[in-house]
């Protein structure tokens, strides 16, 4: 697994480059969800092909940008799932943004993901890493380009202080709405720009809080992904003590995906912040 966490990092300082250097208007594209591709979407993703495409340990590699499954190695170990740009649409404001993978042995599915990574490309280029059985770890790449290891054993607290709600308010469910309110009564402070990774990087670091995107009137199915997003992190939340489960409260790591492109409602944080979440739900 190490291989595949050091051709990541050699994959992030490419793409770094390239948020830094790329033009950022829309290509003639559109990615397999309807989406249309900033250019940078489009040869960020390309690094990341070319890159995971040189180990021998890949069988399979699946990106949120293409619509088929791509083999590489028939002799093969692993299928990696990877959103290439999460975020790409706050680029062009200077937000922090960030490329995460999941890393599957067998047919992707949560029983599956043995592994995940993500980048966060920010003032600094950090990466957060995880295997199942292991530790979530925390690294830094710094002047001179190599990844040092800042925190080991990344852990949540019981209870967070940090609330970042996706979606559009007006579509959100009344009981999600009375939810999110309720959090904010409490004391929690709003953290959300837009970008899955630097919001979830955050909760993280800073110990822990919630990071929700319902099923909403326009998207009754959530927006995230769930091999390319939503699994990965729901590995890393639950290995730093956290939880991660859908609308029906289940663990987000039992679910199955009928499509490589199947999205899910996803809640993700303290053990606190999610017990709550299943009051409201009535999921309990």
């Amino acid at each position: 697994m190490q291989t595949i966490f050091q051709k990541i990092k050699e994959i992030a300082l490419k793409v770094d480059q390239a948020i830094k250097d790329q033009e950022m208007g829309y290509s003639e594209q559109c990615n397999a969800s309807g989406d249309d591709q900033l250019k940078l979407d489009v040869y960020a993703d390309e690094l990341v092909e070319y890159g995971l495409r040189e180990l021998p340990l890949v069988k399979a590699i699946i990106s949120e940008e293409k619509e088929d499954v791509m083999p590489v190695h028939e002799e093969g170990k692993y299928t990696i799932c990877y959103d290439p740009l999460d975020g790409s649409s706050i680029v062009d404001v200077n937000l922090s943004v960030g490329t995460i993978f999941g890393i599957y042995e067998g047919e992707p599915s949560g029983e599956t993901l043995v592994a995940s990574a993500y980048i966060v490309y920010g003032p600094r280029i950090e990466m957060v890493t995880v295997t199942r059985g292991g530790e979530v770890q925390h690294y830094r790449s710094g002047s001179s380009q190599l990844f040092n290891l800042c925190y080991k054993a990344v852990r949540l607290e019981e209870k967070g202080k940090l609330n970042a709600p996706g979606g559009t308010q007006k579509n959100w469910p009344p009981h999600h709405k009375a939810f999110i309110d309720s959090l904010f009564a409490e004391g929690y402070r709003l953290r959300y720009s837009g970008g899955m990774v630097p919001d979830l990087h955050q909760i993280l670091l800073k110990g822990g809080g919630l990071f929700s995107y319902p099923g909403t009137s326009d998207k009754p199915d959530g927006k995230l992904r769930l091999l390319f997003e939503v699994l990965p992190f729901a590995l890393i939340y639950e290995t730093a003590g956290g939880e991660a489960v859908n609308e029906q409260g289940k663990r987000l790591l039992e679910l199955k995906a009928k499509h490589i492109h199947d999205t899910s409602p996803c809640f993700f944080g303290s053990r606190y912040e999610i017990h709550k979440m299943k009051e409201a739900y009535g999921v309990l």
